[in-house]
């Protein structure tokens, strides 16, 4: 005799229970898997109301005065390695092409972590500073000002950057040095600072 967990051809059926206590342990793996995929991705990151803050210790490094100086003998504008305060860890570098046709350029860009995990990024480019502002804040918006900056006499102009991050822009000599990221106003000070007074490396 079969009682009601038999199917028609007599053979008893799997437990309702098993089979759904079976399908809950196999989500739950799933979910553990995602919630640890997602943590695992984040670990360098942390909230801050004042902006985004990255773990110092989980970036990796680059050599910011060979990278720029590998960049200066490629471009055809002076770059300059600025000198940047202690603690301050370079940790990205790369070149973007920037224009079109006869006017097309590159932008020479290199990152840094400051020791309170703050990022703030130097962008040097012969391109317009609208083209360079429009590039850096990831496209889609207008180089509209929203004030300006005195830096040892010299006065950074500000625009619009990416989110919420601001970026401030000078011009020496036909070249644009624009900064940008999460850093603090005192931070983005000690870099511009460090870059209008760096000398451009001489190319060889």
């Amino acid at each position: 005799m079969c009682d009601a967990n038999c199917d028609d051809e007599g053979v008893s059926a799997p437990s309702r229970f098993k089979t759904s206590a079976r399908d809950m342990v196999l989500s739950l793996v799933v979910l553990l898997a995602i919630i640890g995929s997602i943590v695992w991705l984040t670990q360098g990151c942390e909230f801050s109301p004042s902006g985004p803050t990255i773990d110092p210790s989980s970036a990796p490094t680059v050599d910011a005065s060979k990278e720029l100086g590998a960049a200066a003998r490629r471009v055809d504008f002076p770059v300059r390695v600025p000198a940047v305060p202690d603690g301050w860890r370079a940790n990205s570098s790369n070149t973007l092409p920037l224009g079109q046709g006869p006017t097309r350029t590159t932008a020479v860009r290199v990152g840094w972590i400051t020791p309170g995990g703050k990022y703030l990024r130097l962008s040097q480019s012969k391109a317009p500073v609208e083209d360079l502002v429009v590039l850096e804040a990831g496209g889609g918006v207008t180089a509209d000002t929203i004030g300006s900056a005195d830096v040892a006499g010299m006065k950074w102009t500000k625009y619009h950057g990416r989110g919420d991050e601001p970026a401030w822009v000078l011009s020496v000599d036909g070249v644009q040095l624009l900064i940008t990221g999460s850093g603090t106003d005192d931070d983005f000070r000690a870099l511009a600072t460090a870059a209008q007074t760096a000398k451009p490396i001489t190319r060889s």
